[in-house]
């Protein structure tokens, strides 16, 4: 069975974005199967809306079955594998940029992060679909934190890497290629 990756982009992205394009060729090169989905209004993500489209865009999931997540990408993939029957399993996930807390929002974007800041995520769930989580930071990323790097070690037990001058890993870097999420995705896909 061919292995599956689903690239999920940030609040306010594309599938055409930054880095994900490149991704997708790679993956390919490489017999994967991606797909890259138009994320649901992406100026307005809702928690539910979000983790409904990835349910019904990946379909049955499975141990061939891979995510990347970008930003709010990372949040949708959580919620989304929290609420997976038991018994699923997937391959596991990469995080690029993922959080569990936000810096430098501008005023009106915080009414649209707060459902995503405050409502709990049930870690022990995530963990019963996967032990395969890696996530990658920048030390100068503008939205994460760095201590939020601890708590995806802490929370999901995942493998953190953390680069220099990457911001936020998006288009206002023109981070066109990004080899470490590749490696990760082939790493966690072995």
């Amino acid at each position: 069975m061919k292995k599956r990756v689903f690239i999920i982009h940030g609040w306010g992205g594309t599938p055409k974005e930054a880095w994900f394009p490149w991704l997708e060729k790679e993956l390919e090169k490489r017999n994967f199967y991606v797909e890259i989905p138009k994320m649901p209004d992406t100026e307005n993500p809702k928690i539910n809306s979000w983790t409904n489209y990835i349910k019904k865009v990946v379909g049955k999931a499975d141990k061939n079955t891979f995510f990347v997540g970008h930003s709010i990408g990372c949040q949708a993939i959580m919620r989304y594998l929290e609420k997976l029957p038991e018994k699923t399993k997937v391959g596991g996930v990469v995080f690029v940029a993922g959080w569990f807390n936000l810096m430098g929002l501008e005023p009106e974007e915080k009414p649209i992060a707060k459902p995503w800041l405050e409502t709990p995520i049930n870690f022990r769930k995530i963990k019963q679909h996967t032990k395969k989580f890696i996530a990658i930071f920048s030390g100068n990323d503008y939205y994460v934190p760095l201590s939020d790097e601890k708590l995806f070690k802490k929370r999901l037990n995942a493998k953190t890497i953390i680069k220099n001058n990457q911001g936020h890993f998006d288009e206002s870097e023109n981070i066109r290629k990004l080899k470490v999420a590749l490696d990760s995705v082939l790493k966690i896909a072995k």
